[in-house]
């Protein structure tokens, strides 16, 4: 009898990969999603009629989404049963698809996308916990860790697929693919290890409002710090307060709220209650420098992924499947880096990696600020992504892992809405925070240009609309001036003046990214550096 446990133990260490390919293909559910909308924005953007910067609301929404609803979403996923409830947001994630392929309006495709970051915000816990229910020892660790190749592949087969359906059909049919791939998680869905939740969890309403509100106020405000005002109130403010822009106060706000969400969890866990997240998987500055390097890491991301295609497809006027050969060097490099990383842990610590990374991504950065042209498939340039990549790879895999090995296994649902929390964030700050200023460097910097361009005289600066400079291409530059009182010299001295401009603002853009790249090294600098061959135990 007592040898009975044996064989029991030894199936559950050695259980059935299958579940796993469900949970696999729910991360490349959403990243794919992810990475599909900055391809999608040329289509989009020539569709609706709108400017890049409201199109790329999509991508700024579903982070937000995301990023103001998963702390909840892993409540909720307590509560009713991680199973039960995977199961329902996949069906909310095929009706999101079907707002993007029928959507008429960008309107329709900013609500596809927050419906998807609702479902979003519910399985990124929830894949964390279902791998905790279903897999042990290092089955678990494999697990954990295909994620972020998962995430990385995703990137990759988006930008490949995407942009080559983007060029030959049109931007809809790609979503055609989250539909499909929502229907096969879900049938996969039955094989995961059935639980019945816990009735008896109550949900923090008061800590759900103060985080929700503070995500939505801080990622409003920085999204539009240019089109409201970064000090002033523009003409686009929806309000004024004083004559201050709404944009700075919400970000002031936003930090308020974020700052009485913790007082709140720290003093409904003195009195015993139970929180809306267990705030101690951050107990230790190690855990605490893994979400700041975490979301340093995914931001940049999001503004490189933001940045490149936009500049391609508008400015360029080149196709999505352009935008897919450029940006491959970097997805393909993120991929294989993200999968063979785990391979030098038992070599080299957390905190050596991080370093060594953020290394990468900060010399690339400065790399591209210097050689980047308008022909985005130059050696220097393709070496500079690659470079990003590696760092962006090892990064993002290596600071999660951190946060898992970190917790005990019953705060797995915590630790994957912290992630959660952190990396959409990041995702919708960066994105909005990237275009803001690229968009305020290109106004500062045209404007400026026109002074000390005699040949471009007052009265016809004055039929143009500085104050709303935007991404335009060659060619719709021409068409714009081609209704004013522009000589074809004139034009043609325009047209060369923005080209400039542009590619000044995005070299820009690159050593700003760099400088946060550095600074990046002091959160790094408190990962753990435990020795290789020690196992970190969550319970010290």
């Amino acid at each position: 009898m007592s040898a009975a446990p044996a064989p029991s133990d030894h199936v559950e260490d050695r259980a059935s990969w299958t579940p796993m390919i469900g949970l696999f293909l729910a991360q490349v559910l959403m990243s794919f999603n992810v990475a599909a909308l900055p391809i999608s924005l040329g289509g989009m953007v020539e569709d609706f009629g709108v400017a890049p910067t409201v199109a790329s609301s999509t991508i700024v929404v579903y982070g937000l989404a995301v990023a103001a609803l998963v702390m909840t979403g892993a409540k909720l996923g307590q509560r009713i049963g991680w199973v039960v409830i995977f199961r329902i947001v996949l069906i909310v994630f095929a009706g999101s698809s079907l707002l993007m392929i029928f959507s008429r309006t960008v309107a329709w495709a900013i609500a596809g996308q927050i419906l998807a970051g609702a479902a979003a915000a519910i399985i990124v816990p929830a894949l964390v916990a279902l791998i905790a229910e279903n897999y042990r020892g290092s089955q678990q660790a494999a697990a954990v860790g295909s994620l972020g190749s998962a995430r990385a592949f995703s990137g990759m087969s988006a930008f490949l697929i995407g942009g080559t359906l983007g060029t030959l059909v049109g931007w809809r049919p790609i979503f055609f693919i989250t539909l499909g791939l929502a229907v096969i998680v879900f049938a996969l869905s039955f094989k995961l290890r059935s639980d019945k939740g816990d009735p008896t969890i109550r949900i923090d309403l008061v800590a759900s409002v103060l985080i929700g509100g503070a995500i939505v106020l801080l990622t409003m405000g920085f999204n539009n710090l240019n089109a409201w005002g970064i000090v002033s109130a523009e003409d686009g403010a929806p309000f004024s307060i004083a004559g201050l822009s709404p944009a700075p106060v919400f970000v002031v706000v936003g930090v308020v709220l974020g700052q009485a969400f913790f007082m709140w969890t720290r003093r409904r866990v003195a009195k015993g209650k139970v929180p809306l997240v267990d705030i101690s998987v951050l107990a230790r500055p190690t855990e605490r420098a893994a979400v700041y390097a975490m979301f340093v890491i995914v931001a940049m991301e999001a503004a490189v992924n933001f940045t490149v295609p936009t500049y391609i497809q508008v400015v360029q006027g080149r196709t999505p499947f352009d935008t897919s050969m450029a940006m491959l060097p970097f997805n393909l490099t993120v991929f294989v880096t993200a999968t063979l990383i785990v391979r030098f842990y038992k070599r080299y610590s957390p905190r050596t990696i991080a370093l060594f990374s953020f290394g990468l991504t900060t010399v690339a950065l400065v790399w591209l600020a210097f050689v980047v042209t308008n022909n985005w498939e130059t050696l220097p340039t393709i070496l500079g992504l690659i470079v990003f990549g590696i760092g962006q790879g090892a990064l993002v895999t290596l600071v999660f892992n951190v946060l898992v090995t970190a917790a005990p296994k019953h705060l797995a649902g915590d630790v994957g809405s912290i992630r959660g929390t952190a990396q959409n964030l990041a995702s919708a700050v960066g994105t909005a925070v990237m275009g803001a200023v690229l968009v305020t460097t290109l106004s500062a910097g045209i404007t400026g240009a026109v002074e000390d361009h005699p040949e471009l005289p007052e009265e016809l600066v004055a039929q143009v609309d500085l104050d709303n400079i935007n991404f335009t291409s060659n060619d719709e530059l021409k068409e714009v001036l081609s209704t004013t009182t522009a000589t074809q010299a004139q034009i043609d001295e325009a047209v060369e003046l923005n080209a400039q401009q542009r590619l000044r603002t995005l070299k820009l853009g690159f050593l700003i990214l760099a400088g946060i790249s550095v600074a990046a090294a002091l959160p790094a600098s408190r990962l753990p550096k435990y020795r290789p061959d020690e196992i970190p135990d969550p319970a010290k």
